[in-house]
């Protein structure tokens, strides 16, 4: 095997596994191949290019090249004297696994947290009538138990999402720990 068949290779094993794991961000395959492909490149690309590296339709890569702006792991680059847009991947993939966490699960702490606020608030109300039967009375206890339970959770979370934004959480887990393996 010649050593550039074999870089070939390498290169598209990568490229798979990133099109497999590409989910994880809410992206097709054909996304994740588009960011494999843009990962090796030295040079930012046209969605020209990328059209004719990956074969897909201008149109496909466009929206990928969107989707995947929208996440901050591709970002536009100018070089002097082209004119079409050129994309390249985002140089800290931290920061961009940051961003997509910290803005996925920050709406989910803000939507959860409003429910279960209205939610107390309508049991702690029940709790005052005095019409409100035991039986009926133990199952609201036993559901505000449960919310309280909710909330210290999505307290935590959004502890954990700070710790992420203000980067500490590299204090507890280091970007760069080398493996003693390789």
């Amino acid at each position: 095997m010649e050593d550039h068949e074999k870089i070939d290779k390498a290169r598209e094993r990568i490229i798979e596994a990133i099109a497999q794991n590409i989910h994880l961000y809410g992206l097709v395959p054909s996304a994740g191949r588009q960011f494999g492909t843009m990962f090796f490149q030295n040079e930012p690309l046209t969605l020209d290019d990328m059209t004719e590296k990956l074969g897909m339709s201008k149109t496909s890569m466009s929206t990928s090249v969107r989707a995947l702006s929208e996440l901050k792991l591709v970002e536009r680059a100018w070089k002097k004297g082209v004119r079409k847009d050129l994309y390249k991947v985002t140089d800290d993939w931290h920061q961009s696994f940051i961003d997509l966490f910290s803005i996925k699960w920050q709406r989910s702490v803000t939507l959860h947290s409003a429910a279960i606020k209205k939610s107390l608030a309508e049991y702690e109300e029940l709790l005052q009538n005095p019409t409100l039967s035991d039986e009926l009375r133990e199952v609201v206890e036993i559901d505000i138990s449960k919310l309280k339970y909710m909330k210290d959770y999505y307290n935590w979370l959004e502890r954990l999402i700070d710790a992420f934004e203000d980067q500490r959480i590299f204090d507890l887990v280091p970007k760069f720990e080398r493996d003693s393996k390789n």
